[in-house]
């Protein structure tokens, strides 16, 4: 017994379904969604003997992507989104660390301002037995 003879129509809607789907964006197997015939074959999920067995609509798909500029439109809208994502992300990074910068400038003077208030009390507390002279607002002393 041999093996069963393969389904040509189901091979040749495989192919174009893939090819269809890179075209549009919108691939389901393939990583890059690169317009090529190794992503077409990656996509149809059929072997690479199977896909060339079918010339016409390899050849199909290559006129069909290169009339697109060889990237869908899909995928140069998403990488034009990712170029804007990453360099919102890069001018974050250093909003980011011009805060953490002055973050910690504030930190020390915190400390520092801390340790003299400490400082201020303890001469406070140990100066409580020197009399404390009148205002000027109370006008001078006055025997009584």
């Amino acid at each position: 017994m041999g093996r069963r003879p393969r389904d040509q129509d189901a091979d040749r809607a495989a192919i174009r379904a893939a090819a269809d789907r890179l075209l549009a964006g919108t691939p389901l197997r393939s990583s890059s969604g690169k317009l090529t015939a190794s992503e077409l074959i990656n996509e149809s999920g059929l072997r690479r003997d199977i896909v060339y067995g079918h010339t016409d609509l390899v050849q199909d798909f290559q006129a069909r992507a290169k009339a697109q500029d060889s990237t869908p439109t899909a995928m140069q809208d998403l990488a034009d989104a990712n170029r804007a994502l990453k360099a919102e992300a890069a001018e974050l990074r250093t909003v980011l660390a011009e805060e953490r910068s002055r973050s910690k400038m504030m930190r020390r003077i915190i400390a520092e301002q801390s340790l003299e208030l400490e400082q201020v009390k303890t001469e406070v507390a140990s100066a409580r037995h020197v009399a404390v002279l009148p205002t000027r607002g109370s006008g001078p002393l006055r025997p009584r």
